[in-house]
C-alpha cells in the first residue's frame, strides 16, 4: 500500500511512519520541517512544503493510495486567539486537499480529528460517538467542521473516510514547549527542574492514551475497507493532580506545582468510549499510564543523553 502521511514529521506522524514501514507499507511524508528528535528515516519520501501548497500537495498525492491527515497548525489552549486562522490554515487547507484527492481519483483518508474537544462538555461518561457535538473552543470547531466536510465528499463524491477521534496522545518524541501534552510538559519541567503550573485547581479529567496503542488502531483501520467514526482513547480517566502522582513516582521527584486561575474552555471531564473500535477492529489500549510515563521518561533521558554527546 502506498501511503501519504501528511504530518509524517510530528509526534504522531513520526511514529506512524514507522508503524507502517514496519508492515511493509511504501510512505511517503509531507509536512512543513524534517522531524525535530531525529534524522529522516531511510526509505521514506519526504516532501517539505506548507499545508497551503497546493501544487506541492497535488504532486505528493500522486501514486497514492491511502492518506493520512494527521496535521493540524492550532492547539486547543492557542486556538480561540485567532479563530480566522485557524479556519484558514486548517479547514480550508483540508478542503484543498479533499479536492485534490477526487482529481487524482485518491478515495481513501484517515483523519485525526480530537476526541477531548468535539463534544464539548459531555452529558454521558464515557462519550460515545453518537454524543451532540457541542466544542467550546476553535480547534473543535474546526474540527467538526472538516468531519462534516468529510461526510459531504463521502456522500457526494465516493470518499471513503475514516475519522478517529483521539482523546489526549502522550508518549516518545512529543514536543513539549507547554502548550499542549501535560505529561511531556510537566515530564520536561522537572527534568529541567523549572516550576510546573496547574491551571485551576487539577481536578481536570482525562482519558491519555500512549502512542503506540493509538498507532495500532490508525493501521488496523486501513486494513478494512471501512467507513466511520472511531473514538482512539484508553477508556480511563485521570485528574492531573492523578498525573502528576504518577509522574512524582515515576521520576522519584517531589513537586510543589503553581495553581493558577481556571480557564473557560477546560472541559471538566471527559473520557472516551471506545467499545465501537474494539467491536470494528478488534482493537484495544495495553499500555496503562504508569507503564506510559516510564517509557516516555526514559526516552527524554535518553535523547538528552545523546544531545550531549
Amino acid at each position: 500500500m502506498r501511503t501519504l502521511v501528511i504530518g509524517g514529521s510530528g509526534f504522531i506522524g513520526s511514529h506512524l511512519v514507522d508503524a507502517l514501514l514496519h508492515a511493509g507499507h511504501k510512505v511517503r511524508v509531507f509536512d512543513r520541517n524534517p522531524e525535530p528528535f531525529r534524522a529522516p528515516v531511510p526509505g521514506v519520501e519526504y516532501s517539505y512544503h506548507d499545508f497551503n501548497d497546493v501544487a506541492a500537495l497535488a504532486e505528493a498525492l500522486e501514486g497514492v493510495d491511502v492518506v493520512y491527515h494527521l496535521l493540524c497548525t492550532t492547539v486547543p489552549s492557542t486556538s480561540n486567539l485567532d479563530p480566522i486562522s485557524d479556519i484558514q490554515s486548517n479547514l480550508i487547507g483540508t478542503v484543498k486537499l479533499l479536492q485534490l484527492m477526487l482529481k487524482k481519483g485518491v478515495v481513501r483518508i484517515v483523519y485525526l480529528s480530537s476526541g477531548g474537544t468535539v463534544y464539548g462538555v459531555p452529558s454521558t461518561i464515557p462519550v460515545p460517538e453518537e454524543h451532540p457535538l457541542q466544542p467550546i473552543c476553535s480547534y473543535g470547531v474546526v474540527k467538526v467542521a472538516t468531519e462534516n466536510y468529510l461526510f459531504m465528499f463521502q456522500e457526494l463524491y465516493g470518499l471513503r473516510p475514516v475519522i478517529l477521534r483521539p482523546s489526549n496522545p502522550y508518549g516518545e518524541r512529543q514536543g513539549h514547549g507547554g502548550v499542549q501534552g501535560v505529561i511531556g510538559t510537566f515530564l520536561r519541567k522537572i527534568k529541567a527542574s523549572e516550576k510546573i503550573e496547574i491551571w485551576g485547581d487539577g481536578s481536570v479529567v482525562r482519558d491519555y492514551v500512549h502512542i503506540s496503542d493509538l498507532i495500532s488502531l490508525c493501521l488496523k483501520v486501513v486494513e478494512r475497507d471501512s467507513c466511520g467514526v472511531f473514538n482512539a482513547g484508553s477508556g480511563v480517566g485521570h485528574s492531573v493532580l492523578e498525573i502528576l502522582n504518577v509522574i512524582e513516582a515515576v521520576t522519584g521527584i517531589s513537586v510543589d506545582p503553581v495553581f493558577k486561575p481556571s480557564r473557560n474552555y477546560d472541559v471538566p471531564s471527559v473520557i472516551l468510549d471506545t467499545s465501537k473500535a474494539t467491536r470494528k477492529f478488534d482493537w484495544q489500549p495495553r499500555v496503562d499510564l504508569s507503564e506510559g510515563v516510564t517509557s516516555t521518561w526514559r526516552w527524554m533521558n535518553d535523547a538528552a543523553s545523546e544531545k550531549s554527546k
